[in-house]
């Protein structure tokens, strides 16, 4: 049940608006500072939320679950990080206890790894389809989003099988609906507008007859 609750509690940490704010710009200044080696940086971010945190229940309600304060965080930070990750890595660590933002690291890593992605011209595209793409068909859409986009894609496909066929394919806040349950949706759309149009025609006719 405390691991459910934990769940919920990062996932509205990361849909929060003004928490993304603030991530974003702890997530820009990290990749910053690590310059060229900004690639392996949001590696070592990840693999101290993946391989530490995340396996380490205590130690993560310790450093990052309110229960302590900040220079106990900063004491912890340096017994048991300090020397065992990079310098800059731990010196962020440092950064985000002092601003007492380590609750925010999930949320961090996640946007830094979506800023690399954009400052090496990728980006996640979700393409969802009403079966299961298999590799030759990912590779068309990949090559078809490159063509339009002018960017490297990172696709990220999904199933929903009440689209009956095509694709919808979502590039950030963009959503390009391809899928055949739209196509029917719109038809039906307008098949409805046309008879309402009919019907109204039909009313003018008989309230203004010819001849009056």
């Amino acid at each position: 049940m405390a691991d459910m609750s934990e769940t919920a509690r990062v996932a509205s940490v990361l849909e929060d608006p003004s928490s993304q704010a603030i991530a974003l710009v702890y997530a820009n200044s990290y990749l910053n500072s690590a310059g060229a080696n900004a690639a392996g940086a949001v590696e070592e971010l990840q693999s101290f939320i993946d391989d530490v945190l995340a396996k380490n229940g205590d130690y993560r309600t310790l450093l990052v679950g309110g229960m302590l304060n900040r220079d106990d965080q900063l004491a912890l930070i340096e017994r048991t990080v300090r020397g065992h990750a990079s310098e800059s890595f731990a010196n962020f660590l440092c950064v985000l206890a002092r601003h007492e933002r380590l609750d925010l690291i999930e949320q961090i890593a996640f946007i830094a790894q979506r800023e690399q992605e954009k400052r090496t011209g990728h980006r996640r595209v979700q393409v969802t389809s009403s079966r299961n793409l298999d590799s030759a068909s990912l590779d068309r859409v990949k090559s078809r989003l490159r063509d339009v986009f002018k960017f490297e894609p990172i696709l990220e496909p999904s199933v929903d099988p009440s689209l009956l066929g095509g694709l919808v394919v979502r590039v950030e806040n963009s959503v390009y609906d391809g899928s055949l349950k739209s196509r029917l949706g719109q038809l039906a759309k307008r098949v409805h507008q046309r008879s309402l149009h009919e019907i109204q025609s039909g009313r003018d006719r008989f309230s203004h007859p010819e001849g009056d």
